[in-house]
């Protein structure tokens, strides 16, 4: 039976993460961008073939891009939106040109991902990823002072974020600020102001008019995905609900069924991230494979503890609400159907021994992810054993 391919985020020459490391923790494919090109600009060839022969000499091979950014005038659909669009469809012909067929990409709009800690302290002494209702609402409703945005959280969570109004510091206010904000890709310098015009941007755009914009994106590029062989993987909603006010169009089984429904094309698939989904309290995340597997073409394993007001952290690979058991019998069965192995890698980890001394990119130091990547390993190898 085929395995699944073992893959790593690497962000290229300036990770603290090396390519050696790589290797050591039993990878063999890298996911890799071109994080030092700004967004919306062309990636070009000349750019691509540096990076992917920095992997090879490495014995890697660059297997999935994660990812091509999708400039913010095209989830708008502003006036830029065609530059950018040509933008885009010519950095997916330059991939495919150098022979890179599977891109990653999301459609969150504004903030690409959201925690409130960045080094929740576990029992064992190492440090998770946190997202906090208190905090997120403390920071909604007294630093960003979003108009009505009280009326978005239940009772119990705005009485405790006046509570933390009256004990919260200025060094842990600006924390919680810069943390939040981390979430917002690099466009531009960001700002709460700037912030809270992109969300009044979006409000008027709505949940609708997001999901019309994803379509349209799509349709745009199909016919470059088409000749390429590009196949696009959308990354669920991390978390997976509405934040400030921002629409979110990639949160569930029906966001995701839609989206692959709406435009049935074979170049418009799903990267299957058990941790987003895993952090939405009503998602069965077995089920919801079940039912987009076709077009699943990149995974992301991670799990998650959630408790009663849906705060959530990141837990151990193999312990955490998240059945990996079930998930990763229900992928080890799909891809014994596949010609060609899925791509997996272990989706963040723990800062732990080492690393805890380490400057990293949140979630992806080195001894955590190598840690779960065993585990994940192990765990379809025992299911294939059976």
């Amino acid at each position: 039976m085929n395995k699944l391919e073992q893959t790593w985020r690497w962000y290229g020459p300036d990770d603290s993460v090396s390519l050696q490391d790589v290797k050591q923790a039993g990878a063999t494919g890298v996911v890799s961008a071109l994080h030092h090109v700004a967004h919306g600009q062309v990636w070009t060839t000349e750019e691509i073939l540096k990076r992917k022969k920095q992997i090879e000499d490495a014995g890697l091979t660059w297997s999935v891009v994660e990812s091509v950014p999708v400039h913010e005038a095209i989830k708008t659909r502003s006036q830029d939106a065609e530059k950018y669009l040509d933008n885009y469809r010519q950095s997916l012909k330059n991939l495919a040109a150098c022979g890179l067929k599977t891109v990653c990409y999301n459609f969150m709009p504004v903030l690409d991902w959201t925690r409130t800690k960045l080094d929740l302290e576990m029992k064992d002494g190492s440090k998770a990823l946190y997202f906090n209702w208190i905090d997120l609402a403390y920071f909604d409703i007294y630093i960003l002072q979003r108009a009505n945005a009280e009326n978005d959280y239940s009772a119990e969570i705005i009485a405790a974020a006046a509570e933390r109004n009256n004990t919260i510091s200025d060094e842990e206010k600006a924390m919680l600020t810069e943390v939040v904000l981390m979430g917002v890709p690099g466009e531009d310098t960001v700002t709460l102001e700037s912030l809270q015009e992109s969300i009044t941007t979006y409000q008027a755009i709505g949940f609708d008019g997001l999901r019309e914009n994803l379509l349209y994106f799509l349709s745009e590029i199909a016919e470059v995905c088409k000749e390429g062989g590009i196949h696009m993987t959308i990354h669920p909603d991390d978390p997976p609900y509405p934040i400030l006010g921002l629409p979110r169009i990639a949160s569930n089984k029906a966001d995701l069924e839609y989206i692959i429904q709406g435009v049935n094309e074979e170049h418009n698939g799903i990267c299957f991230c058990t941790g987003s989904l895993g952090a939405g309290v009503t998602n069965d995340i077995t089920d919801i494979f079940e039912a987009v597997k076709h077009r699943v073409n990149f995974i992301h394993l991670r799990n998650v503890k959630k408790d009663a007001l849906g705060n959530f952290y990141e837990a151990d690979h193999l312990d955490g609400d998240v059945n990996m058991y079930a998930i990763m019998k229900a992928i080890v069965a799909e891809n014994s159907k596949r010609d060609t192995p899925i791509p997996f890698r272990p989706d963040h980890g723990h800062q732990m021994l080492d690393d805890l001394n380490k400057t990293t990119h949140p979630g992806y130091s080195a001894i955590g992810r190598l840690r779960g990547l065993a585990e994940l390993r192990g765990l379809e190898l025992g299911i294939i054993g059976q």
